[in-house]
């Protein structure tokens, strides 16, 4: 009788965390529609060589992981989420009709780097706020709703490009407008779900990052910090991917197969990795991880044929995102 009713009792997650929930859900939608395949939209259709997509994709992800340092200090300096929340949102809905019009490379690196500007604003104040919102006893339900919701767009995304080449024939630039549909609903939900409380104003705030923060790190944190730094290197774009795939027989049209790969291993092998991290000692599982990453790229670099590409998709996504 007390477990019931103490399951009774425990508060519901915020509608704000659902609306969040749901705004990553349609971003990403738009965004894999888009990611899909635009690796074959620039060399097929733009002419442009492997390494300039390999640049292209390197700076929009670095501009993205730069942002995110400093929004979080921003937000908390501001004392409000909502704001940055929808900037975020904003400049990755107007960035989507970029590639629909690019008729360069040089093009879509500004659509590309708007997108991530807006990735790295949002995401910080974004997990903010569902901690401002949320009663502490169920945040970790929250954060795992609103993460869940993100993963199902990433998946449901690219299959939706998939349908739409079928449909379209072939015509990547209409899907990339169709891809602003999903993108627009996202900023909405943000407009009408969100609401921006927390007692946050006020709160005193000082720099992301301070040098004696970093006197502070150990020498163990630097070896991992390290050892991570290296074998980021072995972490390509997902781009390569895509155009390893699509030059081993992969029709255009199920390019976007391979985003649908990656989503599914990485989401269905989410929850045993975490099992297993209450079992084994973290050293165990880093090095696991690291394996898999080193088994990947070797399947990825001798594949011949879709099967062995796909079984290298695979390993990769396991690694993580």
């Amino acid at each position: 009788m007390d477990t019931a009713r103490t399951s009774s009792e425990r508060p519901l997650i915020p509608r704000t965390v659902w609306a969040l929930g749901f705004v990553s859900l349609f971003m990403d939608i738009s965004s894999e529609m888009i990611h899909a395949l635009l690796p074959l939209f620039l060399t097929t259709t733009l002419g442009a060589s492997v390494i300039l997509v390999g640049i292209i994709d390197g700076v929009a992800e670095s501009t993205a992981s730069i942002a995110k340092v400093f929004s979080g200090y921003i937000s908390d300096k501001m004392g409000r989420r909502k704001p940055l929340i929808l900037l975020g949102y904003g400049l990755g809905a107007i960035s989507k009709p970029l590639f629909a019009v690019a008729g360069a490379p040089m093009l879509v690196l500004g659509a590309r780097f708007a997108d991530r500007i807006g990735k790295g604003l949002r995401g910080a104040p974004r997990d903010a706020l569902v901690a401002d919102v949320t009663p502490p006893e169920i945040r970790g339900r929250a954060y795992g709703v609103r993460q869940a919701l993100d993963t199902v767009g990433a998946f449901v995304g690219p299959l939706i490009a998939i349908a739409l080449m079928a449909l379209l024939a072939n015509d990547m630039r209409m899907v990339f407008w169709l891809a602003l549909i999903p993108a627009l609903i996202s900023v909405a939900l943000v407009v009408v779900g969100v609401e921006d409380r927390g007692g946050i104003t006020g709160a005193k705030t000082r720099a992301p990052i301070q040098l004696r923060d970093l006197k502070r790190l150990g020498a163990a944190f630097w070896s991992v910090a390290a050892l991570g730094v290296v074998f980021t290197l072995a972490r390509f774009s997902e781009a390569f991917l895509v155009l390893k795939a699509n030059a081993e027989g992969l029709p255009l049209v199920f390019a976007p197969l391979v985003l649908v790969v990656m989503n599914a291993v990485y989401a269905f092998g989410a929850a045993p990795a975490g099992a297993l991290s209450d079992r084994f000692s973290p050293r165990f599982l880093l090095l696991a991880g690291l394996a898999s990453l080193v088994a990947a790229d070797a399947v990825l670099a001798f594949a011949e044929g879709l099967w062995s590409v796909f079984a290298g998709i695979a390993l990769w996504a396991s690694t993580g995102r």
